[in-house]
């Protein structure tokens, strides 16, 4: 069965951890990150919906879960709203579909940093040549408050998107705080 379409009784992609001997019993896709996949983007919304992470790790493990996948569209509707449109989303699809994926770790998820930040380290694992490497990265996460319904949403901070801001600007992420005391932190 290809990883591509993962049936109701496949493992998750993000519960996949090669660097483990044995694991526990690992959740299935359906119950674990499709819900998130399927029910963030309404077509006529450039704003998140549905089901939403409830920490940064469980968004960290559904984005993980949707390069596996080759989700593109849900790794840009969850990075931080202010970098979307500077995302490659063809660059974002062409390298995930040419990477052959292995397994995820959590190395550390520090779940409150300041009021609205978290951290995330892990090591995404990949095949090349026969033998698994692995991306490790700290990534930074800012939980977004929607004042309209007075709700919340964890995004991911790419550092990877060039972007004009100031440090004494308003943040991007919208808290009203200048940049530099939010997440310029940690960009």
């Amino acid at each position: 069965m290809s990883l591509l379409t993962p049936s109701s009784t496949q493992t998750c992609p993000c519960q996949v951890n090669p660097s483990l001997e044995k694991l526990g019993s690992q959740l299935t896709y359906q119950v674990c990150c499709q819900p998130y996949h399927d029910g963030l983007c309404d077509e006529n919304s450039d704003k998140a919906v549905g089901a939403k992470a409830e920490t940064a790790e469980r968004l960290m493990r559904t984005r993980y879960s949707a390069f596996v996948l080759i989700k593109p569209d849900y790794i840009v509707k969850t990075t931080l709203p202010a970098q979307q449109s500077l995302l490659d989303v063809d660059a974002i699809e062409s390298w995930a579909k040419e990477t052959d994926w292995a397994g995820l770790e959590i190395v550390r998820h520090t779940p409150k940093l300041g009021k609205r930040h978290a951290q995330v380290e892990f090591k995404a694992f990949f095949n090349i040549a026969d033998r698994i490497q692995a991306h490790h990265e700290l990534s930074a996460f800012v939980k977004v408050a929607d004042k309209t319904n007075n709700d919340a949403r964890w995004y991911f901070l790419d550092p990877t998107v060039a972007m004009t801001v100031t440090q004494k600007q308003p943040c991007i992420c919208g808290s009203g705080e200048k940049f530099k005391r939010c997440c310029g932190e940690y960009l």
